[in-house]
This record gives structure tokens, C-alpha cells and sequence, in this order.
């Protein structure tokens, strides 16, 4: 089974009719990932999950999820974000949206 990291996003708070619980699941530093399925293929309950590699300058879960909550002043960690080539482009321009710009 292939998968890619998503962060929680609007269908959460439809799921639990409450559009609060992005923000609420966010600030608890409890938010796990969630992963979406490229291929098919079985996996159980105590199934366990294996890190095969890992970058030299990449971030773990926490870090990405303080950067979209309760960390945006972190611009060493948001320009840290907008290089990871391992995190989608999407979320990379996110956070290059984020780092302050001093010539302004």
C-alpha cells in the first residue's frame, strides 16, 4: 500500500458537524496524520509502520503541525518546510507564503 500525509481539512468538521473541531484538533498537539490510499492492499490492527528512510534536514509530524497552528513565527522551521521536496508542493508554497520578507 502507497500513501501520502494529509492534514485534517473541512470534511473532519462536516463529520463531526462542528466546523470549531479543525481549529480544537489542531491546538491539542494531539493530530497524529492521516494517510490516503494510492493502492490497494490490507492492513490490520496492530499492524506495524516503518520509517525506510529518512532526509537529513526533514521535519517529523509535530513540526509540520505546529507550522499550519500554534508555531508561525518559526521561520527557521517554515523555510526548513518550503525546501522539503518531500512534502507536496502545495503545502511547501504554503509555508513559503509564511516566511517573513525583512525587505518589506
Amino acid at each position: 500500500m502507497v500513501t501520502q500525509p494529509r492534514m485534517p481539512c473541512f470534511k473532519l468538521g462536516i463529520r463531526f458537524n462542528d466546523p470549531s473541531i479543525i481549529k480544537r484538533f489542531l491546538q491539542s498537539g494531539r493530530t497524529g496524520f492521516y494517510f490516503s490510499v494510492l493502492s490497494e492492499g490490507e492492513v490490520g490492527a496492530g499492524d506495524s509502520i516503518q520509517a525506510i528512510d529518512r532526509a537529513q534536514n526533514s521535519l517529523t509530524v509535530g513540526d509540520v503541525v505546529n507550522l499550519y497552528g500554534v508555531d508561525a513565527a518559526n521561520q527557521d522551521t517554515l523555510r526548513r518546510a518550503s525546501e522539503l521536496s518531500s512534502l507536496p508542493e502545495g503545502w511547501r508554497e504554503y509555508f513559503r507564503k509564511r516566511l517573513w520578507k525583512p525587505d518589506n
